[in-house]
């Protein structure tokens, strides 16, 4: 296994599985803590839910575009920490920072001034239009501390304190879910807020965890940041920054209006059939979260390889990544397909509902191998550089191939659900198969971002 030293000097090496474990553990007690969440607000009521839920879809799109940013800083540092430039890797750190900071604070003043025609144009009426506004206002105005976290966490990341930012993360989680039950429902003489108390618990538990990550930053990186670093922006390290973050963005931008599309083909099937869909996707969610985890904890060693322009080892790397990955995510499939009845009957009692998805869910095999040889091999060809080709591909793979095929499975085939499933997952493997030949003919290698001949070279 490809080992890299971590920086700090204390003699650690970053090996695959002590950085994904952290990274796999973070991923699944977010959706545990989200599920607890969605809990305690029914507990209110449904028009609570359903208000948090809408308004929740805005927060997600933010949370998306800052997300431009800190891949983007975090693939860039990535290199230069493998390339042993680290005063360049914690310049970009704070510009990074600072980047995202800006970003937020605009999206918190969108979400200040419009947020009642932000949800009034989703076509919510009455307690469910008020409790919106209400969660978007004062989470959305405050998006710009998850805009900072969303920079440091990923930074402290590819220094390899994967396990740190874990325990950060879960401990934000934990904060949030005490403060919705001291402030959702009035205990222990906490006011009783309700959908604003949900919404007060986020803020403060992100602020928390903004200032723990800013003491982990100085923590970990090898040069300190200086407080002009925040203020000193370089043209070079930006351009840098938004060449990997935005192509990056940009394709999960098209994954996700490709799956909204295929939920509009999902509502002319019945309201047993979008049920069937939620369910099979909260399960399927499970089986790919061990190539979640891999993929980026190979991103941040490949991104250091690269680095330090040891691309033959970057490349081993990356094919034996995709071996583990698949291992794990077969096993999954397989249990999942045996207790396939079982899973869905924790859910409902439906029969027609159960019938749908457990038909879905033994496509898993073919669904799920593919996604998870795109999840591994396209953040590695990110890390090294190669952002713009998965988009290209995408482009086609996605919108020009899986939509249509999807159109005919269903409206001309009549094969309903397993039809979406089956042209999500003809685009899973055209891509996969693609990704696997560039990966495989080292055209990512010319994409570096840190050369040899820049050693000596001050950027600032």
């Amino acid at each position: 296994m490809a080992t890299i030293k971590a920086t700090k000097g204390h003699g650690e090496k970053l090996n695959l599985f002590h950085l994904t474990w952290p990274i796999f553990l973070e991923v699944f007690l977010f959706m545990l803590m989200g599920i607890a969440d969605t809990f305690m607000l029914s507990a209110l009521s449904d028009d609570a839910v359903s208000g948090v839920g809408t308004a929740n879809q805005y927060i997600h799109i933010a949370i998306l575009v800052l997300e431009v940013v800190g891949n983007g800083a975090a693939i860039v540092v990535s290199q230069y920490l493998g390339s042993k430039r680290y005063m360049e890797a914690s310049k970009i750190s704070a510009v990074a920072v600072t980047l995202n900071l800006g970003i937020g604070l605009l999206i918190s003043a969108g979400y200040l001034i419009f947020a009642n025609q932000m949800m009034t144009a989703m076509n919510l009426q009455g307690e469910v239009l008020e409790y919106a506004q209400h969660y978007l206002s004062i989470v959305g105005g405050a998006i710009f501390l998850q805009a900072i976290i969303n920079s440091l966490a990923a930074i402290i990341r590819v220094h390899g304190w994967t396990k740190q930012t874990m325990f950060v993360s879960l401990g934000m989680n934990i904060i949030h879910i005490i403060g919705n039950y001291l402030l959702i429902f009035g205990n222990f003489g906490f006011p009783e807020l309700g959908v604003k108390g949900a919404a007060i618990s986020s803020v403060v538990s992100r602020l928390l965890a903004l200032i723990v990550f800013f003491w982990l930053l100085y923590q970990v990186m090898e040069y300190r940041i200086q407080f002009h670093y925040y203020i000193k922006f370089s043209k070079e390290f930006i351009g840098k920054i938004l060449g990997i973050g935005i192509p990056s963005a940009f394709e999960q931008v098209m994954y996700q209006a490709c799956q909204l599309v295929f939920l509009y083909y999902a509502t002319y099937l019945g309201a047993e059939t979008l049920a069937a869909r939620q369910y099979a996707m909260n399960i399927s969610m499970f089986t790919y979260l061990f190539a979640i985890a891999i993929g980026m904890g190979t991103a941040i060693i490949v991104g250091r390889l690269v680095g330090a322009n040891q691309k033959e080892e970057a490349y081993l790397r990356v094919r034996s990544s995709v071996k583990s990955a698949l291992v794990f995510t077969i096993t999954m499939v397989v249990i999942i397909v045996v207790f396939r009845n079982q899973l869905i009957g924790m859910f409902t009692n439906d029969a027609d509902v159960i019938k749908i998805a457990t038909t879905v869910l033994l496509l898993s095999i073919l669904l799920e191998t593919g996604r998870t040889m795109n999840i591994v091999i396209i953040n590695s060809l990110r890390a090294a550089g190669d952002a713009k080709f998965p988009v290209i591909i995408g482009a086609f793979s996605m919108v020009l191939m899986s939509l249509p095929l999807g159109y005919f499975f269903v409206f001309h085939l009549n094969m309903g659900l397993p039809g979406i499933w089956l042209a999500i997952a003809t685009d899973e493997w055209t891509r996969a198969v693609i990704m696997y030949f560039r990966w495989k003919s080292r055209a990512w290698e010319k994409f570096a971002l840190v050369h040899p001949e820049e050693e000596n070279k001050s950027t600032i």
